[in-house]
């Protein structure tokens, strides 16, 4: 995959462009979807970076200040599965990440994710279209899971926004679903 099968994977789901907006890209490592993120949303966008590999998220951050200097942007050293230091989200990407947690506490740690967003914020998953994995993917969950997911997270209207081939189980998708307005 390049850039642009990152981008035309979030485009579905990321409305475009959005100055002011604030997203997270959950998992970023050297930040592929970070770029994409940045690329979509726009000049005056902020997007924070979150992974536990400071090294991956400097070598990102410096790929994006090259790239995109109008796009503010941070990243947060920290393991995604515990508890984050975030602001308040317009939404986040999950990209190639959760299937790195255990099927049984994929739920919790999505719901506890989604509670970074605003109500009515975008929850973006980009995944292997699996449901069993090998030693790299270890926890995938198909398309047709994802839904099942996010509603047992608490989000609401999970639809499958794109998908590619791949090498490794098939191909990639990409999905959303909001948090409820309050």
């Amino acid at each position: 995959m390049d850039h642009g099968d990152h981008v035309n994977l979030l485009r579905p789901a990321i409305p475009t462009p959005t100055p002011g907006a604030t997203w997270a890209d959950i998992g970023a490592g050297e930040g592929a979807f970070t770029l994409a993120l940045a690329d979509l949303l726009g000049p005056g966008a902020a997007v924070i970076a979150v992974d536990r590999d400071e090294r991956a998220l400097a070598r990102g951050s410096a790929a994006l200040t090259a790239s995109f200097p109008r796009t503010h942007h941070s990243y947060l050293v920290a393991d995604f599965r515990a508890a984050l230091a975030l602001p308040e989200l317009d939404g986040l990407v999950c990209a190639n990440s959760l299937h790195f947690v255990p099927r049984a506490e994929q739920v919790a740690v999505i719901s506890r994710l989604a509670g970074h967003i605003r109500p009515g914020g975008t929850f973006v998953v980009v995944e292997y279209d699996a449901d069993s994995g090998n030693p790299w993917v270890p926890y995938p969950f198909s398309a047709s899971s994802w839904p099942t997911l996010a509603e047992a997270a608490g989000l609401l209207d999970p639809r499958i926004t794109g998908r590619v081939p791949s090498r490794f189980l098939g191909a990639i998708y990409s999905a959303s679903a909001h948090r409820p307005r309050e």
